[in-house]
């Protein structure tokens, strides 16, 4: 992940992937049906996985309803796929994979008795609702940017996000859906000095690929420089561009085979993509198709808004979040944060201003950041943090001046 040198600086690697990326296109139908349930059933369960490859779509996993409507949207989970599928691109038959002529086939049952007891109030062997699984979240910020997000893995989305736009305007009208895209950072100690090394792969049309040179045409790297990677580094405004930067655009030669024609997609293997391209822990859980009970999605939200938070309340420059549940048990059996040396408080001083300010039961977290609302679909395409939006409820920063008057109230200056 990081190389230190004899001068004290090391380079940094994060990938992202664009919608069109075959995992991306089975984590947004999952999380399609996931919405499609909540719009009508606030309490739907779900943990849909979706496999996608060659003409084809497969719907797995346990789905609990409450009403008529919800049921009628489950019944409906071919067409919830096909316009998915849609909306990211794959409309032509040529491709290999297209929303007309795909098979859809769903393998959905009921969830387990034994597990609904444990999350269900009132049910089980605990009054109040518990979590939906075991295991550990984790959630991290830093003051890299604007967005309190890693350096390599926020440009890396942006750029992947831009591909989308300038394929969906008609600006660039040669590319194809899948992409992906790997940003190296120069950094100087614990600070991004530049950018070292930008990777672009893109699925494109047969026009623009040079057979005598076996390679995307020239014109067409410089306008992927030009119109997408160039305008993303320049909008983080601090002198990163330069003419040192090194690019590998379709480094193969040749890409016009992909999305689910070009390799299986599968729900949750874009977990590094999803949360902070490798610079954070991460617990192992993925986080499409499964509704907020699942701590492994709720608990990482709320791990990052709580990091957010406190560097953005300057309590910290860098900070980590673990949150860990038992299933069916509500309270998390440990908090832990590690604030890297950078604290202005410390990490006992810092859990213990988490555990006042912040709800850390399931039920708490999803009443707190509001996650029983069909907001997911959009979440499962260029990240899941560092987001603008109503539905990004956890990348906001309302507890900057309670942590802050908390912070002062244990006699430390912040």
């Amino acid at each position: 992940m990081a190389s230190a040198n004899e001068h004290g600086t090391y380079l940094l690697t994060s990938e992202s992937v664009s919608m069109g990326h075959p995992d991306k296109v089975a984590d947004q139908i999952s999380d399609a049906v996931l919405d499609s349930l909540l719009k009508h059933d606030p309490q739907a369960r779900a943990a849909v996985e979706t496999l996608v490859t060659t003409g084809l779509v497969l719907l797995a996993g346990e789905v609990t309803v409450h009403n008529g409507a919800a049921l009628r949207a489950l019944e409906a989970v071919e067409d919830t796929a096909r316009q998915t599928i849609r909306a990211i691109g794959y409309d032509d038959p040529a491709t290999g994979f297209d929303y007309r002529s795909c098979a859809v086939l769903r393998a959905l049952h009921s969830q387990s008795s034994d597990i609904s007891q444990g999350v269900t109030q009132g049910q089980g062997l605990h009054a109040e609702q518990g979590a939906g699984d075991q295991g550990m979240m984790f959630g991290y910020a830093c003051d890299e940017t604007r967005s309190f997000m890693p350096l390599p893995i926020h440009l890396s989305h942006r750029i992947v996000e831009r591909l989308a736009k300038v394929r969906q305007e008609g600006v660039l009208d040669w590319l194809l859906p899948d992409s992906k895209c790997q940003v190296t950072i120069k950094y100087g100690g614990t600070a991004p000095a530049s950018v070292h090394t930008v990777v672009v792969s893109t699925q494109h049309t047969e026009d623009v690929f040079d057979s005598s040179a076996g390679q995307l045409a020239a014109t067409a790297r410089k306008e992927i420089i030009d119109h997408v990677v160039r305008p993303v580094i320049e909008q983080e405004g601090r002198d990163l561009w330069s003419d040192d930067i090194k690019f590998h655009i379709n480094p193969t030669g040749r890409f016009v085979i992909g999305g689910p024609h070009g390799d299986t997609g599968l729900t949750g293997r874009k977990i590094i993509v999803d949360t902070y391209g490798g610079m954070a822990r991460h617990g192992g859980g993925a986080f499409s198709g499964k509704d907020p009970t699942k701590v492994d999605r709720s608990a990482s939200y709320m791990a990052r808004h709580i990091a957010k938070n406190i560097v953005a309340a300057h309590l910290a420059r860098r900070c980590e979040v673990q949150l860990a549940y038992a299933i069916g048990v509500a309270k998390p059996v440990s908090v832990w944060v590690d604030h890297f040396c950078t604290g202005q408080v410390t990490q006992q001083e810092m859990i213990q201003l988490i555990r006042e300010l912040f709800p850390l039961t399931p039920r708490g977290i999803i009443e707190y950041l509001k996650l029983e609302r069909p907001i997911y679909t959009e979440t499962a395409r260029h990240g899941h943090f560092g987001r603008e939006g109503d539905g990004f409820s956890w990348e906001k920063t309302d507890r900057v001046s309670d942590l802050q008057a908390a912070a002062k109230s244990i006699m430390i200056e912040v």
